[in-house]
């Protein structure tokens, strides 16, 4: 997984993310009470942490909040908004909500996202589960689903289009039906709920600025952590130093793997 809104109020235009820790970084903070003139916090966008170097899908957790289970922990742990991951299922047939390139960390057999089906034939991805971390048993969600799911807990929603939709979304036999399973549940909602997009293919960029020029995530959702994931899951207070200078920065938006742990670290610092 990675790291304004022209037209939506200023809160819409933040992001932030998160992981589980075990820390005490409110106690560890070491702010005087009572300080005057705190600035005021950024909103906080969850993310879920991907082991860095080689082999990371080996050590792969699937800590990503794509599944409901996910998205209910990043607001428990006061989260503003989550990040999350779109692929396209084969043929650009299913907008689904899944990190990996593959069905690795899934039940069955490993294949592409983009050559599986939705809902038929052996194998498909509405059939599978996840096999481990903190959310095994859980499924993989539409589009639709989720952002319904991330409406009913009051968050905002900032999707990330995977680089792996580009060869159905650009081919001409499916371009038409692969986006409009990616655009029509985002305008569906829009009016209602708070959307963000991005890419970090640029000619994925490219299209979704002339799709939803008004989403775009733009410079919100700074990413604030300098701690490289991995797993098991690395300490929160190696990202003491970076936090600090990001929130001297007045962001009105962050992206944190440790959602809880910079919300307690945050008490005493902003209001």
């Amino acid at each position: 997984m990675t790291k304004t809104m022209a037209g939506l109020s200023a809160a819409a235009a933040v992001l932030a993310c998160g992981a589980v820790v075990n820390a005490s970084p409110a106690a560890a903070s070491g702010v005087p009470a009572g300080t005057a003139a705190l600035p005021k916090c950024p909103l906080v966008f969850g993310h879920g942490g991907y082991p860095e170097g080689a082999n990371g899908w080996a050590k792969d957790q699937v800590r990503q909040p794509n599944n409901l289970r996910g998205v209910d922990d990043q607001k428990a742990w006061g989260a503003d908004g989550v990040e999350a991951d779109v692929q396209l299922t084969r043929e650009g047939t299913k907008a689904v909500m899944w990190h990996n390139t593959t069905t690795n960390g899934l039940t069955g057999g490993q294949q592409k996202i983009t050559d599986i089906w939705w809902a038929s034939g052996a194998g498909n991805l509405n059939s599978r589960r996840i096999t481990r971390g903190p959310y095994k048993g859980e499924g993989v969600y539409s589009l639709r689903q989720w952002l319904d799911h991330v409406r009913s807990r009051g968050l905002i929603a900032l999707l990330e289009i995977k680089p792996e939709t580009k060869s159905i979304l650009s081919d001409s036999r499916y371009a038409v039906k692969a986006w409009k399973e990616i655009s029509d549940p985002i305008k569906e909602r829009q009016g209602s709920q708070r959307i963000m997009v991005y890419s970090t293919d640029s000619w994925i960029q490219g299209e979704l600025a002339k799709r939803h020029p008004t989403l775009l995530k733009g410079a919100a959702a700074r990413w604030t952590d300098s701690v490289r994931w991995n797993e098991p899951a690395p300490s929160w207070s190696g990202n003491a130093s970076q936090w600090a200078a990001v929130l001297g920065q007045a962001p009105q938006s962050v992206m944190t793997n440790y959602t809880r742990e910079y919300r307690a670290w945050l008490r005493g610092r902003c209001q």
